[in-house]
């Protein structure tokens, strides 16, 4: 069973988590420095909150929506090293101290919305989802990252 995002004691673990990591850190795998970790966890909420990726197209919606959204959106942890949309792709340097304080300020705007915030909402890429898909897609992106960074 995943964490729920939406709770005070999750939040706060996961916020804990990101404090732990300094910006020499390295990864366990993968190729992402921490910087451009974040600024990765970053886009799951721009992708939400800010108007800045562009909307797939009919056929790349398709594609998402009845091949990715049940690896994203399901209980089953990420494998490492799997391949990520152009869009999360960070490959530039970034501010570690700014990309983290988005971050934290994402989840806690997250946390305070709420379920009944998201459920039901349309999600960038996958059509409507349900609280608990919200909630797993959140969670688990955060925590297979983290645990990159052992964090």
């Amino acid at each position: 069973m995943i964490k729920n995002i939406f709770e005070n004691e999750v939040t706060a673990e996961l916020i804990e988590r990101i404090n732990k990591i300094s910006p020499e850190q390295k990864p366990s795998w993968g190729k992402m420095s921490a910087d451009q970790m974040l600024a990765h966890c970053n886009v799951t909420y721009e992708l939400v909150y800010d108007n800045k990726h562009p909307k797939p197209g009919a056929f790349k919606k398709f594609i998402l929506r009845f091949f990715l959204k049940g690896l994203v959106t399901g209980e089953k942890p990420y494998k490492k090293n799997s391949p990520t949309a152009p869009e999360f792709l960070i490959t530039d340097a970034r501010n570690f101290e700014k990309e983290k304080e988005r971050l934290v300020t994402y989840i806690h705007q997250t946390q305070q919305l709420g379920e009944a915030y998201f459920d039901g909402k349309e999600s960038h890429s996958f059509g409507t989802l349900t609280k608990n898909e919200w909630n797993n897609m959140f969670y688990k992106h955060l925590d297979h990252h983290l645990k990159q960074f052992g964090a």
